[in-house]
């Protein structure tokens, strides 16, 4: 495995590094300042922060879009190993990836689209969301059920003429408060009676349809993630052409596992870039801070937490180029085990780096004044988010036992 970058990785990389110093670090600030400012004007989930889309003009300007499709007709043509540490930059802010237009869930919906869309639909939703223009959300979790098993997935998509009738609910369906939100991919069940893994299909819903209706945006960890956000959204008998089906009937596992894998390594990729960026803060911090006589950088614990802060994210990175790799070369499905493995440490080594970070930032650490806080509770999220770890976890001991079983 050779995970050196190639010409092009150096050049995107520089120019994606020298716009984050630039454009994105100096005006986060000044995002939370107009985020602030459309709240006290009843705005917050009306209107975006208009330096968000003057940060995005700027970046397609540089070629610095669409990064994350490796189908070079729609994308920048890059391997999910290319990628990585381009995304990797982007994780170091919270609002870096949607300036570059490769930010979840459009980042998925994209590619759903792209490998499994019609022609139909790639004109509708496609384009505009490749350029921009609009936003998606995905809508698969539900209230009522386990959501980590998709076979649970009760809502319903079921036939009447030339039209799907879905109801449901569901929830922590991200980008639903959106103004830009355009449309939901909805997973439900088109036949109970079908094989397990051929009940569930996939189906276009715009959000001005009769009976679509975001009931509650939820919070995370007291954060509403406005004006973007996760919504509790009801489908109350929403009549949609049958020619909003993604692929065909019973494809929606399939569409799942193939949206997840991406999507679930995107986050690693991310949560690498916070981590790396937490430990920065960490460093300059305890060399600038004096308790006791000393700098807090001359304290053997600090040291302890800055050793294995570096070491942790190493292991983290190279496992998560491994998986990229392989993702590469043989396949998704073949990769599975090194998805599920990256996608169970990744988030823990953020978690703990940050937790480090926070720590020896004090008080400042849990405020808003770093972005340690934001970077915390997304990481938090992510043991949660495309399967929890325990789901992760399980499948990775199978695989492991399956050797074994198999041996003669």
């Amino acid at each position: 495995m050779d995970f050196s970058y190639s010409e092009k990785v150096a050049r995107l990389r520089e120019k994606l590094t020298e716009f984050m110093e630039t454009n994105v670090y100096p005006n986060e600030a000044v995002y939370v300042a107009q985020l602030k400012a459309l709240t006290t004007k009843s705005r917050r989930w009306s209107s975006i922060p208009p330096i968000v889309e003057e940060l995005k003009a700027r970046a397609k300007e540089q070629g610095l879009w669409n990064l994350f499709l490796p189908d070079s007709d729609y994308g920048a043509g890059l391997t999910n190993l290319e990628y990585a540490p381009l995304c990797e930059i982007m994780g170091r802010s919270i609002i870096a990836p949607e300036i570059f237009n490769c930010n979840a869930p459009d980042t998925g919906n994209m590619e759903v689209l792209a490998r499994y869309g019609s022609e139909e639909q790639k004109d509708r939703w496609l384009r505009p969301l490749l350029a921009g223009e609009i936003r998606s959300c995905f809508a698969m979790t539900e209230p009522d059920v386990a959501s980590s098993d998709a076979t649970n997935i009760r809502a319903s998509i079921v036939r009447d003429g030339d039209e799907y009738i879905v109801n449901g609910r569901k929830w922590w369906s991200t980008g639903a408060g959106d103004p830009r939100c355009q449309f939901a991919i909805v997973m439900g069940c088109t036949n109970p009676e079908a094989p397990r893994h051929e009940q569930q299909s996939m189906i276009l819903v715009p959000f001005d349809t009769p009976g679509v209706r975001v009931e509650r945006m939820l919070s995370v960890f007291g954060y509403d993630h406005a004006p973007h956000g996760h919504g509790e959204i009801i489908f109350d008998h929403v009549r949609v052409p049958a020619s909003h089906i993604i692929w065909g009937e019973g494809k929606g596992f399939a569409i799942a596992q193939g949206r997840l894998g991406p999507g679930r390594i995107h986050h690693c990729m991310r949560l690498l870039g916070a981590a790396e960026r937490a430990l920065e803060l960490l460093c300059k911090r305890v060399q600038s801070r004096v308790a006791f006589g000393q700098p807090l950088a001359g304290q053997g614990v600090i040291q302890d937490w800055i050793a294995q802060s570096r070491m942790e994210i190493e292991q983290a990175r190279l496992l998560t180029l491994k998986a990229a790799y392989m993702m590469d070369t043989v396949g998704n499905r073949a990769a599975r085990t090194e998805i599920a493995m990256i996608k169970a440490v990744a988030p823990n080594v953020a978690l703990r780096v940050i937790d480090r970070a926070i720590q020896a930032h004090g008080a400042a650490g849990v405020s808003d004044d770093y972005p340690l806080a934001a970077f915390w509770a997304n990481a938090r999220t992510l043991r949660i988010a495309d399967g929890p770890d325990e789901v992760h976890l399980m499948q990775i001991a199978r695989d492991e036992l399956r050797k074994y079983r198999e041996a003669p």
